[in-house]
């Protein structure tokens, strides 16, 4: 769970102290539930002042916090901390202290190979999220380079409002793809290597590889199941593969967290309301509303 911070007020806080002052008492609230783990989540360089990164690098390292962020996540991103603040979003952070193995850079799209030399350096991490990038036309993170240079790579969606799928399995088969696409290479990021990103790649970026992200003993069982059974993951020659180019999310059968099943045959085990999917829907109706008549404002705004 992240403790968001961001340096303007929202209806959640007031500035970025209240932010971090509400998330670190949430965090102590729910310190003995060992499923809910936080990081500290700034949102991005250009939402955050140095103040504030410097109480949170101070921060993460007395807690032993990781550091969750948006970063070089577009052109224009780059191009406003220069005039703001006479550098790049990356040298800057690292002159603030945020640039070590605790931080997940999430996005990364817009790096010099001098950058990835540093997240490498440091031993930070990226979260590629790639169906937003190419949503919202960002760029494509260089995984084939940061991979190459030893830098940890995690694969993220993003939010809904960027991703819609949110499907970490259809992340991962277009995150392959892409790195083969961009480096002309049909050997760049094989399946096991891209499973691995999905898997024990958020692991290590989290910090937490000594406890999941692999099917090791002593590591806690946090397994998926998938059917490959139906006539079009028909014939399967490499599984690993399979799961990759062929499989998606409408495979997964079963799903266990630490020993935990979550989801048997196909039915959340943990679900207390079957109704809840009508309670979304109930509880979203003003906003559906609101955002209808936007999009009508914005398509009548194009066309006239």
């Amino acid at each position: 769970m992240g403790i968001l911070t961001i340096d303007f007020p929202s209806r959640y806080a007031s500035d970025a102290d209240d932010y971090l002052r509400q998330g670190l008492a949430a965090r102590d609230a729910l310190a003995a539930d060992p499923m809910i783990l936080f990081t500290i989540a700034p949102h991005a360089p250009y939402t955050v002042t140095d103040e504030t990164f410097e109480r949170i690098a101070t921060l993460a390292e007395e807690l032993d916090l990781p550091v969750h962020m948006h970063v070089h996540e577009t052109e224009e991103e780059v191009e406003r901390s220069l005039r703001v603040h006479g550098a790049r979003p990356l040298e800057r952070l690292d002159r603030l202290g945020l640039v070590t193995e605790r931080l997940i850079a999430v996005h990364a799209t817009q790096l010099l190979d001098a950058e990835i030399d540093l997240l490498a350096r440091r031993g930070a991490s990226v979260a590629h999220c790639p169906a937003s990038n190419l949503k919202l036309a960002s760029g494509i993170a260089p995984v084939v380079k940061l991979l190459d240079a030893g830098v940890g790579v995690a694969i993220g969606t993003d939010g809904a409002a960027s991703n819609n799928r949110l499907d970490v399995l259809g992340e991962t088969w277009l995150a392959a793809l892409l790195a083969k696409g961009i480096s002309h290479d049909a050997t760049a990021v094989p399946a096991w290597q891209a499973l691995e990103c999905a898997t024990l790649g958020g692991a290590k970026a989290l910090g937490l590889a000594a406890r999941i992200g692999s099917i090791e003993v002593g590591k806690e069982a946090d397994l998926t199941a998938l059917d490959l059974s139906a006539i079009e993951n028909q014939p399967c020659y490499d599984v690993i593969s399979q799961i990759l180019h062929c499989a998606g999310r409408e495979n997964v059968t079963h799903v266990w967290v630490a020993g935990t099943p979550v989801l048997l045959d196909r039915i959340v085990t943990h679900a207390e309301n079957p109704n809840i999917a009508d309670e979304v829907l109930r509880a979203a109706a003003p906003w559906h509303n609101q955002v209808r008549q936007r999009l009508r404002q914005a398509h009548t705004a194009t066309t006239t």
